[in-house]
């Protein structure tokens, strides 16, 4: 299989298992529990049915939006992701370019393995930074600084974090960083020496945003114990609002589920909210984000822009959520496998499947702007 003939995201991901050792594919594709949230976020979006219509004479579709002050040309944006490099040897770089290819938004995380001065001196495109509350406040206030510093338009605050998932498919394969595979962990490496190989020849892996504020030993101390020691799971609105005031710019908090939190962030001045689950990685059982749309953009939508992510794999599913009142979607693993499988150009691959999917969707809904969805074009079933 090639990178030519994948056309959706079950074939990126075809083609990244083939490629990854079973241990990483599996902490990209893994989630919390049983996994049930996971199914659930793919499977949220059958519930709600498109309604098109005809004869609407729509040939120049404009996929433009405004987001938290942000031009982007597409609806779509690479939400920050940690630990790109071990996917790929390029990791961020892969995905800032194609994102800026694209004209649209990227996130650099906290857990990133390439800086996020390095992506900014190399793209223009708009930048995230998604970073997490430290028990130490000064290292929040001096890690705002620094991304004030390299220019980030973003500052996106994980608040559903506190503590790490349990992802069981890791403790399986005794995945973590720095790795401590178990003999089954490591005999599936065995069988994928191309990664290794790839892995030996290029730079040594890192953290450089945390590095550069926290002795993580270049990158080996453990990512466990860093949110079991480092962070604050008694994060209060205070804080946050604080923290607002503080960065004086678009903030945005990550992993708002519930309509009062969202209202809340609009009280403390916060300019954006993305509704999501991790991606079903935290709370195993926790609603989907798209099920909780509707609910939340009426209650805050207009104070704030809403964004949304987890489980979105097709342009299909991008309108339904741009149809309930998200500015705009964050896609995750559906560019995370094909970075996986083929760096930079699959990434490409991936972003401007999603583009041709958009514009033909919008074309057969008869709207040639985003502005025109709204929730009169769905059915709920």
């Amino acid at each position: 299989m090639r990178l030519k003939d994948c056309h959706n995201f079950r074939d990126f991901r075809r083609l990244a298992e083939r490629r990854l050792p079973g241990p990483i594919f599996n902490y990209i594709d893994g989630a919390a529990d049983d996994e049930g949230t996971l199914a659930r976020n793919a499977a949220s979006f059958s519930d709600v049915d498109l309604i098109p219509n005809v004869l609407r004479g729509k040939q120049d579709i404009d996929l433009s939006v405004t987001v938290m002050g942000q031009k982007l040309d597409l609806p779509v944006y690479c939400s920050p992701t940690a630990l790109q490099r071990l996917f790929h040897h390029d990791g961020e770089r892969a995905t800032a370019a194609a994102a800026a290819k694209f004209g649209t938004m990227f996130g650099v995380s906290s857990l990133g393995t390439v800086s996020l001065e390095e992506v900014r001196r190399s793209h223009s495109n708009p930048q995230v930074y998604q970073f997490y509350f430290h028990k130490d406040r000064g290292l929040n206030r001096a890690m705002m600084e620094r991304a004030k510093e390299a220019g980030v338009e973003v500052m996106m605050l994980t608040v559903d974090s506190i503590t790490g998932g349990n992802r069981e498919r890791d403790k399986r394969t005794g995945f973590s960083i720095p790795f401590r595979l178990n003999a089954r962990g490591l005999a599936q490496f065995v069988m994928k020496p191309a990664w290794g190989i790839n892995y030996v020849r290029h730079e040594k892996f890192s953290l450089p945003q945390l590095d550069y504020h926290i002795d993580m030993g270049g990158g080996t101390a453990s990512i466990s114990e860093y949110f079991s020691e480092m962070l604050d799971p008694t994060m209060t609105w205070d804080d946050v609002a604080e923290m607002v005031e503080f960065w004086g710019g678009q903030f945005c908090l990550k992993g708002v589920m519930a309509p009062e939190d969202a209202v809340r962030a609009a009280d403390i001045g916060c300019t954006g909210i993305v509704i999501s689950n991790h991606g079903g990685r935290q709370l195993d059982g926790s609603r989907s984000s798209f099920d909780q749309l509707d609910e939340i953009a009426q209650a805050a939508g207009d104070r704030l822009d809403v964004l949304l992510d987890s489980g979105v794999t097709r342009g299909s599913h991008v309108l339904k959520a741009l149809s309930l009142g998200a500015k705009a979607v964050g896609l995750g693993r559906y560019y995370l496998f094909p970075l996986a499988a083929a760096g930079q150009p699959g990434v490409e691959r991936a972003l401007d499947l999603m583009r041709d999917e958009l514009v033909r969707d919008m074309r057969l809904m008869g709207r040639d702007r985003i502005e025109e969805l709204t929730r009169e074009n769905l059915r709920f079933r």
